[in-house]
């Protein structure tokens, strides 16, 4: 896949009615909706399109929010039902994208949720029974007599099957999403970060080599805006925190090896807290990630842990060699619950994906432009979502969150 040339640098100053910050997932997408609603819509990035989580992720496209649980706590009944209504409409716009706009993407239907043990399995199965109750939202249920029939691994006790959910090549994808963004009338910029935001009634947006001046601001640079946080936007700096994930991908196989894993080739991820996602891809690799990190810094021995894990798995991949690494970080918050929001009334800002951004990052454009448009019940719902701050301080919050998530990896082995 060739990326397109690089876009101009922002130079001298622009006018627009919005501003967007970010070219990831969430940023073109409301990029796009605005443009579509007849806005003027620039949109600036830092480094190239898709440079972020949105272009190196995994590329499961999943129904829900990472955070799921916490959100149920937090809302009534109906509303907690609307916002699941929202995930699964994500799932449909994503769809809908690709099909309008020509996005050759590898888009692939399918996704299973393996448990590794009995106790798991009975949490999974209590899961899947809630999502019929509560939301009317089906998933197949995978006993241990049939589940060596949909992956070819020894690891798994059961799981769940959601033919709703699936899996694309997230770069394609968000480079797909970048030209139907351009073809609506958005300008874009690259290798523009924005270093300060005067604020106002016609917020100034400002990078090293121009401005923009604008109606509205859209804040869509999630884990990376933490880097300008101090001075875009201080009131998110502690909102969320960077987690790193990593991929692996092994050399092609065979098509008929490569069907033999996991039944209809759909993505697959285990439900621990700290959890192995993997997938086939359209050429054949095997795609393994995990791996969270919130050190701030890549470990040292990426490859061989996560081939060691990925063997754990499929053990008769051994002979194939992995010659390709990568990965990012991806925002998280303390409750894994988006975090959408307002900055006075005309900055809004979209963040806190958790790992479930492929499909919602997209749908949280969609909100944040009705809300620009007039039509803020549903953006104003999400943004109800209450959120802790992380500590204060790089020097204490990484460790703090360090043996949260070490606490979490012991009960993943009880």
């Amino acid at each position: 896949m060739l990326r397109p040339p690089a876009a101009a640098a922002l130079a001298g100053r622009i006018t627009a009615d919005i501003c967007v910050v970010g070219g990831g997932y969430a940023g073109l997408s409301a990029a796009l909706e605005l443009a579509e609603r007849g806005y003027s819509v620039t949109l600036l990035e830092a480094r190239r399109i898709g440079w972020g989580a949105s272009g190196r992720n995994g590329g499961q496209v999943i129904v829900g929010y990472a955070g799921q649980a916490a959100m149920e706590r937090q809302l009534p009944p109906q509303e907690a039902h609307h916002a699941w209504e929202i995930s699964v409409e994500a799932l449909r716009l994503l769809n809908e994208r690709i099909a309008r706009c020509g996005i050759d993407c590898d888009y692939t239907p399918g996704y299973m949720t393996l448990a590794v043990n009995g106790k798991k399995a009975r949490a999974l199965d209590a899961w899947v029974e809630h999502l019929e109750r509560a939301y009317g939202y089906s998933m197949r249920w995978i006993g241990s007599a049939e589940i060596r029939n949909w992956i070819a691994s020894e690891q798994f006790f059961a799981g769940a099957f959601d033919p709703l959910s699936g899996h694309l090549h997230p770069l394609k994808y968000c480079l797909g999403l970048a030209e139907a963004a351009k073809a609506a009338g958005v300008q874009m910029f690259e290798d523009s970060a924005v270093v300060r935001i005067e604020r106002g009634d016609k917020p100034l947006v400002k990078t090293d080599g121009g401005e923009v001046q604008c109606r509205f601001v859209v804040l869509a640079g999630n884990v990376y805006l933490e880097q300008y946080g101090g001075r875009l936007a201080p009131e998110l700096a502690r909102r969320i925190i960077p987690a790193g994930t990593y991929i692996i991908a092994t050399e092609p196989m065979s098509p008929e090896r490569a069907d033999t894993l996991i039944r209809y080739r759909a993505a697959v991820s285990d439900n621990n807290f700290v959890l192995d996602y993997f997938r086939v891809s359209a050429d054949n690799r095997l795609l393994f990630g995990g791996g969270d990190a919130f050190s701030g810094a890549t470990p040292p021995d990426l490859v061989e842990h996560l081939r060691r894990r990925m063997l754990a798995v499929f053990p008769q991949l051994a002979d194939l060699a992995v010659p390709y690494s990568w990965g990012g970080f991806v925002d998280v918050t303390i409750n894994h619950a988006p975090d959408f929001g307002r900055l006075g009334g005309n900055i809004y800002y979209l963040q806190g994906f958790s790992g479930h951004g492929l499909a919602l990052a997209g749908m949280a454009g969609r909100l944040v432009a009705e809300a620009i448009a007039g039509q803020a019940e549903r953006f104003d719902l999400l943004s109800r979502i209450r959120h802790f701050p992380f500590p204060r301080g790089a020097w204490i919050r990484k460790p703090a969150v360090a043996l949260g998530v070490l606490y979490y990896r012991l009960r993943d082995l009880i």
